[in-house]
């Protein structure tokens, strides 16, 4: 009976191993945001290997207007997406080509105002999952010592991280989201403050020529009957 908990302990060490380095290995997540000066042009390079899986997601978080023109160009120099005057986009690539993929911010059509963008690359990988299926093989060979269908806890596990990993990705995705409606409310509030002030400001500056304009008038009729 120990002998065969040890053989489990050790076989389920073994399985948390290949899961979580199998699938670290075959996906890659890249987030970045960046300031794009006023009519610049900002390029970013991703390197990718043939038949792949990439997904592109982008948004302005800060800025005049919210809005730049994006491009997304192959290893081979053809230009795949071309978009312009964006807040946000998502754009998929499957499969990819080997070598490496540009992506091209532009601002040239705002001369005065910088931008500031957040931008994520999130490539899926089918390179290096075969060196993972053949362990995995090997090691299925020996289930039959605990009594443990060991496809289904694989299957299991897998895809309590393609869960976990989806999870994350949206929640940087929000935070994205979050940090350009803060920017939004703030200039807002901004704008919102420096109006309002502006108003005050001119009811005062009438209400004090209008008392002036009425003393001068008194005055003036005083000035008659004496």
């Amino acid at each position: 009976m120990t002998s065969a908990s040890a053989r489990f302990c050790s076989l389920t060490a073994l399985v948390l191993v290949l899961i979580l380095g199998s699938a670290l290995g075959s996906n890659q997540h890249v987030g970045f945001t960046f300031l794009l000066p006023g009519g610049s042009t900002e390029c970013f390079f991703q390197t990718t290997q043939t038949n792949d899986s990439m997904e592109v997601d982008y948004q302005v978080i800060a800025g005049s207007g919210l809005d730049v023109g994006f491009a997304l160009i192959s290893p081979n120099g053809y230009r795949l997406v071309s978009d312009f005057r964006r807040s946000d986009g998502i754009h998929m690539v499957d499969p990819t080509e080997g070598g490496d993929y540009r992506l091209c911010f532009d601002n040239s059509f705002s001369k005065l105002s910088e931008k500031m963008v957040f931008f994520e690359v999130i490539i899926s990988s089918q390179s290096g999952t075969g060196t993972g299926r053949d362990e995995w093989a090997d090691m299925a060979m020996t289930e039959s010592m605990v009594g443990y269908d060991l496809e289904d806890i694989r299957v299991s596990m897998d895809s309590v991280y393609q869960h976990l990993e989806r999870s994350r990705q949206v929640q940087t995705v929000l935070r994205a989201f979050e940090a350009r409606d803060r920017y939004l409310l703030e200039d807002n509030l901004w704008r919102v403050s420096f109006w309002s002030c502006l108003n005050l400001l001119v009811m005062l500056a009438v209400a004090v020529a209008q008392i002036y304009t009425l003393r001068r008038l008194f005055d003036d009729t005083k000035r008659i009957r004496t």
